[in-house]
Parts: structure tokens; sequence; C-alpha cells
């Protein structure tokens, strides 16, 4: 199938956006992962005078996660989808929680300007058109020294990773999606996954980026060699400075 992108992408998640917590709930770790990435940013003294964008929101799934991670951070939370983005801002959130409804690729027209300490992104990556001009537009967006953490379904090249994926996707993933009617929106995440940049890829992809100390990291469980945390920081004030290991 022809992956879906921008319009058509956000028309399938605002479909999909009323039983999509339903659904993510059967992934017994999905939330537990989303946590441990967030917290992989290192933010310090719990986000307290940090400004953190989270890109990619869905229904706030992520948001909820660096809440966890940081939760004193000032968080500016954006999705393209109007349907996952109105699901997210209807559940209760503190007053350094911000909603805004714009395509990644268009930040600074919606008024998300930075700089920002932190970027968190929770699969976002590869339902991008242009993958390097959102990255590019990432890098810019943080101040210098800032934290990227992708949270991001990539293959780690192995065969039976990629068999394993498409197995989990036909014998679960789609035959969920289809019973909620969205089997378009599931078989185009079946081949986003197999056609994304593998996790070394997506490695070298960042570092061309012009983000430094780069560094890929498992999730445990069945998603092992599926999902990744990918860590980068925007070189420049403190980049010398140790940084605590990430676990």
């Amino acid at each position: 199938m022809t992956l879906m992108r921008d319009a058509d992408l956000a028309a399938a998640f605002d479909h999909a956006a009323p039983a999509y917590d339903r659904l993510v709930g059967l992934n017994a770790g999905y939330h537990r992962d989303l946590r441990r990435s967030a917290r992989r940013l290192r933010l310090p003294d719990g986000g307290a005078g940090r400004h953190v964008l989270d890109i990619g929101c869905g229904t706030g799934a992520s948001t909820a996660a660096l809440l966890r991670a940081a939760p004193l951070a000032r968080i500016t939370a954006v999705d393209a989808s109007a349907g996952m983005l109105e699901r997210a801002a209807a559940k209760r959130w503190p007053a350094g929680v911000t909603f805004v409804h714009t395509p990644v690729e268009r930040l600074a027209a919606a008024g998300v300007t930075g700089p920002f300490d932190a970027v968190f992104a929770g699969y976002l990556f590869r339902n991008v058109a242009d993958l390097d001009a959102v990255l590019a537009a990432v890098h810019s967006a943080l101040r210098p020294g800032g934290r990227l953490a992708v949270h991001e379904y990539s293959l780690s090249g192995s065969a039976g990773h990629r068999a394993l994926w498409s197995a989990v996707c036909r014998a679960v993933i789609i035959p969920a999606g289809t019973v909620t009617g969205d089997s378009g929106l599931y078989r185009h995440l079946h081949r986003s996954v197999l056609e994304f940049d593998t996790a070394p890829a997506f490695a070298a992809r960042l570092t061309g980026a012009g983000f430094s100390a780069t560094r890929v990291l498992p999730v445990p469980g069945w998603q092992t060699g599926i999902v990744h945390t990918f860590l980068g920081r925007r070189p420049g004030s403190g980049e010398g400075r140790r940084e605590a290991g990430a676990r």
C-alpha cells in the first residue's frame, strides 16, 4: 500500500481518535515504554524552569509520560490531528501544559517558537513526509545544549525483528483496527515501520542533522529490536559537561 501522508494521515487519525486510547491500552508496555524514553531525557530538578516541546502528542500519552519524568516542566504539545488533540485536551492537565493544533512542519506559523530546553517525539518521525526538514526544524527549535528524545518504531535491521513485527501486525494490530473501522491506518502503521530507517540508519541521520552525543537505547519485552529510544543534543553551551548515563 502507499503510505498516508499529511492531510490524509491526519484525517485517518481523526477517525481513529475515539478508539485510540483503548487500542493502545491493549499493548501492556505502551505507556511504560513512553515513560522510560521520557526519563531518558534526564531533565534535572523535575524539569523546573524548563520548557519542553512534545511533537506528535496524539491523545496525550507522550505528554503524560513527560509529566511523570519532569512534573515541574512547562510543556507545549502539538499534533496535526484535530481529533487526537481534542481527546488529549479533554483530559485533566496541570496549568503548565498547553496543546496546539499544528503539523510539526508548521510550528512557527502556529506560534510555537523556541528555544526549547528539550524536544520529545513519540511515534512521529516515520509519519512525516520530509524527515530531514523536520529534523532540521527540531534542531533549530532547541536551545544550544538542548536535548532530544525520540521514541519510535525503528527496526534493528535483523530479519527476525522484521518478521516478528509483520507477524504481530497481521495477527493482532490490523485485526484490532479493522474492528473499529480503521484498518487503513493500521496497515499504514505496519508498512511505515518496514519502510522507515533502521535504528542505526536513523541514529546516523540524527548525527547528520547536527545532533551530538547520539545514542540508541532498546526497550524491553517483545518490542526489543522493534522500538528504540534515540537521544541527541544540539551542540552548544554545556556540551562538555558530563551527563548521567541513561538507563
